[in-house]
């Protein structure tokens, strides 16, 4: 037993056998929901296991394992064991880095990297796999099925591409040791705060904490959820009394669709309009919606006097904000970003992804069609 508040042992290597095995295949669940399934084993390799560190000898470790017990009645000698186990994983250190400063955004090449062939034909056989699932998340929390289905494939092109990270190899590595950048202080804390509910969803759900894996920064499953946002927002919603996020596509739709009515999704309601903007010296007052916070709060008023002219007219009774699509050297694209479209950035704070999702969800939804 891991956590003396765990009711019963679970043994690692079957509990990492089952994680490392790819969603689609679920042997062991029935037919309907393993429509053309595939099985997948996930190795760990040197890349992501990392090496041994002997973390309980770091100081600010130390103080961790304190406020566990302190707070969450932890058992001090087991966790001091488990993290005697935890490897430093430098691949971690190194993906976490930001990109070197240089190539100007170019939203066309990050467009393609998701709506392309691939992930377009994997999207229509999952949606046909899941399609009741989908349904019945768009009906209960409004959230169309195309936008699920763009989520899940650009996270990981629907459970292909979940990660072979263990969880807490990667949320401590980064908890502790982050990269020195100008928010690494900001940083270690988030990792710290998403090392706590990864302990506390192992003992919630009673799993071997070493179970878990993901990407790189910690994010599990499907959906890509960090380990706060399964506490918060994960659903069981195939209904088999456990939420598995890695092994359960149909959880997986939706704690999406759950986690975009949480964030301000509004049932029936658009997400973007194309727009052009005044390209005059003396007319660029619209310059003054670029760079606002990711939310709706202009009125259509508002943008169309600052010179923004939306190609096809939206509701004059919802709100707005400036979405600009930097393409490099070529002309930008401008969109009306409405509550939805803003929404979707807070599953990934960045206009690319959130168009891109809508991109190619429209897509899988147009080739499931023909």
């Amino acid at each position: 037993m891991i956590f003396k508040h765990a009711t019963h042992s679970i043994l690692f290597a079957s509990l990492l056998l089952a994680s490392a095995t790819h969603s689609d295949s679920h042997a062991k669940r029935t037919t309907k929901k393993m429509s053309a399934a595939k099985v997948r084993k996930v190795a760990l390799t040197s890349d992501t296991l990392g090496e041994f560190a002997n973390f309980t000898q770091w100081k600010e470790v130390a103080a961790f394992i304190d406020e566990m017990v302190a707070l969450h009645d932890f058992d001090r000698t087991e966790l001091e064991l488990m993290f005697k186990k935890v490897h430093y994983v430098e691949a971690t250190i190194q993906l976490i880095k930001p990109a070197p400063p240089g190539r100007p955004k170019n939203w066309q090449a990050y467009r393609a990297r998701f709506v392309e062939p691939v992930r377009i034909n994997a999207g229509v056989a999952f949606w046909d796999a899941h399609a009741e699932a989908l349904w019945r998340a768009e009906e209960q929390y409004g959230v169309p099925a195309e936008i699920i289905v763009g989520i899940i494939g650009v996270e990981t092109v629907y459970g292909r591409n979940a990660g072979n990270f263990r969880v807490l190899d990667a949320l401590t590595t980064l908890a502790f040791d982050y990269p020195h950048t100008p928010n690494r202080a900001a940083r270690m804390e988030f990792f710290r705060r998403e090392l706590e509910h990864t302990l506390l969803f192992a003992r919630e759900s009673d799993i071997d904490p070493f179970s878990l894996l993901g990407s790189y920064a910690g994010a599990v499953g499907w959906p890509q959820f960090m380990p706060g946002s399964i506490r918060q927002f994960a659903v069981d919603f195939d209904g088999d009394g456990k939420i598995d996020l890695r092994n359960s596509p149909v959880d997986a739709i939706g704690s999406v669709a759950h986690f975009l009515i949480e964030h301000g999704w509004k049932r029936g309601e658009p997400i973007a309009f194309p727009a052009t903007v005044a390209s005059t010296e003396t007319s660029r007052a619209w310059e003054m919606f670029i760079g606002q916070s990711l939310e709706a709060k202009f009125t259509l008023n508002e943008i169309k006097a600052a010179g923004v002219t939306p190609s096809v007219e939206p509701p004059a009774d919802l709100q707005f904000g400036l979405v600009d699509l930097q393409n490099g050297g070529e002309a930008t694209e401008y969109w009306l970003g409405a509550t939805n479209f803003f929404a979707i950035t807070k599953y990934n704070r960045s206009f690319f992804y959130a168009m891109s999702v809508v991109d190619l969800g429209r897509a899988v939804r147009t080739a499931r069609s023909r």
